[in-house]
């Protein structure tokens, strides 16, 4: 069934109709597919058995035991080489309340979906949302998901100079090509495991309908937290196309054009961010949260204007093209 809502204030109601198809044993108002939240008693990703044994992977001479890999204070440097020596905070972090900030964000900084990216960024932009986080202006639209929870409660207890190193590093990293976007009307059937979608068992195909499907590559290498193990993103047919409309024209006044603030290749203009091939998950968490009043602060007021009018459809098609761009 394909359902054509239109105007801001169904949006949510879209979200909420995308959430009962497609829902979990918890019920959410907000899109599962775009807010995962982790469900009790559902089965570990395959590389969650500890064995005992030294993990590896490709490309990579390290070796390290699940418990290593699981350490929030210390997460796994598979490719020391590929980034500069990293400050402590992103390192290590400082016990108990400030996770090292390589684990989310991987030490490369190019992040995984139920995160954000932060290769690349602003030092300014990134300091800014940190005292955002602080000072509980930015929050999610699903305050049951992890990740962004987490998020929150450091953001709360990291200090300035902790935030200036980190900010400094992650901004000072090149960004990668890191999702694969594929147009496509079905999609593999998944399940929640660690905050993202995996493929679910058994294996089946389902409709995409309006949603967008971001998965691992590898999941065994993704859990394994390997920095060079990217994701596949799959999106509703033509919605590329559409996303390019809005986002280079407005859409016939849905929208404002996004080069004015991010640049004409939508990699940002001084300390605003780039927008150009980021998760599209994350896209439309931001984009519905600004929406939806859960993410606020002094640059977020600046999208406003920008997310009033558009439905999760548009959400869809803007995140799908931005992230088929080259960061």
């Amino acid at each position: 069934m394909k359902l054509r809502l239109r105007g801001s204030a169904m949006a949510g109601a879209l979200l909420l109709l995308s959430a009962t198809a497609h829902s979990q044993s918890t019920a959410q108002t907000v899109a599962p597919w775009a807010y995962p939240i982790n469900t009790p008693g559902a089965p570990p990703p395959p590389a969650a058995t500890d064995d005992g044994s030294a993990k590896h992977v490709p490309g990579s001479s390290q070796a390290f035991t699940l418990p290593q890999i699981r350490d929030l204070f210390s997460p796994p440097d598979w490719h020391p080489d590929d980034h500069p020596a990293m400050p402590d905070i992103v390192g290590h972090g400082r016990r108990p309340a400030v996770r090292a900030c390589g684990y989310c964000h991987l030490p490369n900084g190019q992040g995984r979906p139920e995160n954000s990216g932060l290769a690349g960024l602003p030092a300014a932009y990134i300091v800014q949302q940190m005292a955002d986080y602080k000072n509980g202006l930015r929050k999610s639209s699903e305050p049951r998901m992890g990740p962004p929870a987490a998020m929150l409660a450091i953001g709360k207890s990291a200090n300035d100079a902790e935030v200036k190193a980190a900010a400094e590093y992650f901004a000072s990293l090149k960004p990668k090509p890191w999702i694969r976007v594929l147009e496509s009307g079905t999609v593999p059937k998944t399940r929640v495991a660690g905050g993202m979608l995996v493929p679910a068992e058994p294996v089946g195909m389902e409709p995409i309908g309006q949603r967008i499907i971001e998965m691992p590559e590898d999941l065994e290498r993704t859990e394994l937290r390997d920095s060079a193990s990217g994701f596949v993103a799959y999106v509703p047919i033509g919605s590329i196309q559409k996303g390019e409309a809005l986002v280079t024209t407005g859409g016939d006044d849905k929208t404002l054009r996004c080069s004015i603030c991010h640049g004409a290749d939508l990699k940002g203009l001084a300390a605003v961010p780039s927008i150009a091939g980021r998760s599209p998950s994350y896209i439309v968490r931001q984009l519905y949260d600004m929406q939806n009043g859960a993410r606020n602060g002094p640059w977020t007021q600046l999208m406003k204007e920008a997310v009033a009018k558009l439905t999760t459809e548009d959400m869809v098609a803007i995140a799908a093209y931005l992230a088929s761009r080259t960061p």
